[in-house]
């Protein structure tokens, strides 16, 4: 952090830029932990009706004779209602894992289901779906790659015209996707990304809702990024993922939860996703969060913190990508509200969900980090005590404010003074090396953006120095050109003024300084980078030093004490 020569301070910009990248790449691995996070689940979707009139009877695990003789009735019967009811008895038993084992060992099992799959007859066909579905919910895999036979009729069924049977159809693939590679080679080249994007402008939700399902476990494939996902953005199925998650009286939630996901693992794929902004997925997703701020402060609806882990993710995730960077366009997140809607939902999240917490920190953390605007209405609004409030809950906090002080000196005179020192103190004083290298950083941030000096009119006022520490006048002679080789060093031009010789007056002590102007007012003189700041008065006045001299020792701190140290103390 500092150049190897004894005393000489490293231009600001160079400090400020070291620490601003020692954070990026520390929030690039939390990035990547979250992008592997996968929320891998199976669904089993049974009609509430019938699960009451077969209430009565209790499924047994079935042995090979029993699952033969089911499947002859099935096939054979003499009447429907007898076909019918053997495949019922079925699909009870397949609810055991002992019986799936059994059935898809049993020669010829899955060939007579798929037949009746395609069967004429409705009630036929759809209850051997049922018993698939039943199969694809298993957890293991031999299950599922047992199915293989079924897919291609369950795509073709996709463009059927029961919502029922689709929505069945849906379900049963979402099932096998997630659980099996071969599964998923096979889908691919039978068209499944098609299939799954004739299906988005159904009408009807529980379709889409079971849509949204299968094409999350499709998106969440470790060959997603290279093999599915570049499809996907081929389609129609982004512009019609953002159109379903637009706020409004049809949004509707369980919809707008399924495909949130699915838009979450496109983006933490990051193979487009400036197509994703080009379409206005960021406006989108900004909109979707000011709707859901009003929600929570008009009801207690527990479902909506589903929705809301997926929408951060979302948004945050988009708020790295490099174009992004380039604002002013009507795709840009440039609405401030959305600054003051996240601390609704933070303050929501507090109370009803604080696992949720986080997410929305590092929300705050990306909205801050390229833009001036929303630290500004961080500052304008008055959230930097109730952002400190939730330092326990997240050292993100802290990159928040690091955030907000790397943007310059004005903004830096908003957070202090305030309830930030004496947090900082105390993170200073835990055992969090994480965070007490974060406040390190934050406190250095804060010292190097004090207000600038320099030596003429309509320029920032000089502060007398008030040394606070035993200082012999050699010494202080020798910080004052250190310091003005610093100043040198960052600035580009020096007044030609500033050269001419002048007395310094200390104690009864004359001494002649080259090449430095400072006014003498008495015992107390002013110079450039040895006015004291109030951030480290305020420091010094809290046993800062001794507070640093703690954490000497740690491997981790070392550097960003001994920094903080030679700043708070000019050497």
């Amino acid at each position: 952090m500092w150049s190897g020569r004894q005393g000489r301070l490293r231009p600001v910009g160079c400090v400020v830029e070291e620490l601003r990248c020692r954070r990026r790449e520390r929030e690039a691995a939390l990035r990547k932990a979250r992008r592997e996070q996968q929320l891998v689940s199976k669904r089993l979707l049974r009609d509430d009706v019938l699960e009451e009139v077969e209430g009565g009877c209790v499924a047994k695990i079935l042995g090979e004779a029993e699952i033969q003789q089911f499947l002859r009735l099935a096939q054979r019967g003499t009447e429907e209602k007898e076909r019918e009811r053997a495949l019922v008895s079925l699909r009870r038993g397949l609810q055991h894992p002992e019986t799936q084992q059994t059935f898809i060992w049993l020669e010829g099992s899955i060939r007579t289901l798929v037949g009746l799959l395609t069967s004429s007859q409705a009630l036929l066909q759809l209850e051997a779906a049922r018993c698939l579905h039943e199969l694809s919910h298993s957890e293991q895999s031999a299950v599922a790659e047992a199915c293989l036979p079924a897919t291609s009729y369950l795509l073709t069924y996709l463009s059927g015209h029961s919502s029922d049977f689709i929505e069945l159809c849906l379900y049963t693939l979402g099932n096998l996707i997630v659980e099996s590679e071969a599964v998923r080679r096979q889908l691919l080249p039978q068209g499944i990304v098609p299939a799954l994007a004739a299906c988005i402008q159904s009408p009807h939700l529980t379709v889409l809702e079971a849509l949204g399902y299968a094409l999350s476990q499709l998106l969440q494939a470790k060959e997603a990024p290279e093999m599915i996902i570049p499809s996907v953005l081929g389609s129609i199925l982004p512009q019609h993922i953002l159109r379903l998650l637009q706020p409004g009286p049809k949004l509707n939630l369980g919809v707008a939860v399924e495909f949130a996901w699915c838009l979450h693992y496109i983006i933490c794929s990051q193979v487009n996703n400036a197509l994703l902004i080009y379409h206005g997925g960021l406006s989108t997703l900004g909109l979707l969060l000011l709707d859901m701020a009003a929600a929570v402060q008009r009801t207690e609806d527990a479902g909506l913190e589903l929705l809301a882990c997926p929408v951060l993710r979302c948004l945050s995730n988009l708020l790295t990508e490099a174009a992004v960077e380039v604002g002013g366009g009507p795709n840009q997140l440039d609405d401030e509200r959305v600054v003051a809607a996240l601390f609704i939902l933070l303050q929501f999240f507090l109370q009803k969900q604080p696992s949720l917490l986080p997410e929305g920190l590092w929300l705050l953390n990306n909205l801050t980090a390229n833009s001036s605007s929303f630290c500004t209405s961080l500052l304008s609004m008055d959230l930097i005590e109730p952002l400190l409030q939730l330092l326990p809950v997240s050292n993100v906090v802290l990159t928040v404010l690091c955030n907000v002080a790397e943007k310059g000196p004005a903004y830096c005179q908003h957070l202090w003074p305030g309830p930030l020192l004496p947090c900082l103190m105390g993170m200073l004083a835990s055992s969090d090396t994480e965070g007490v290298g974060q406040s390190l950083e934050l406190l250095q941030l804060l010292f190097l953006y004090r207000p600038e000096v320099s030596f003429g009119p309509g320029t920032p006022v000089l502060r007398p120095l008030v040394s606070p520490w035993p200082l012999s006048f050699p010494s202080y002679l020798q910080s004052l050109l250190w310091a003005w080789q610093a100043y040198v060093d960052s600035r580009s031009e020096i007044p030609a003024s500033c050269w001419e010789g002048t007395l310094l007056n200390r104690g009864g002590l004359t001494c002649k300084a080259v090449g430095i102007k400072c006014w003498v007012t008495g015992t107390q003189v002013l110079s450039p980078f040895l006015s004291c700041p109030q951030a480290v008065e305020a420091f010094l006045q809290q046993s800062g030093l001794q507070v640093l001299e703690k954490h000497q020792e740690e491997a981790q701190l070392q550097d960003r004490v001994h920094a903080l140290q030679k700043t708070a103390l000019h050497r």
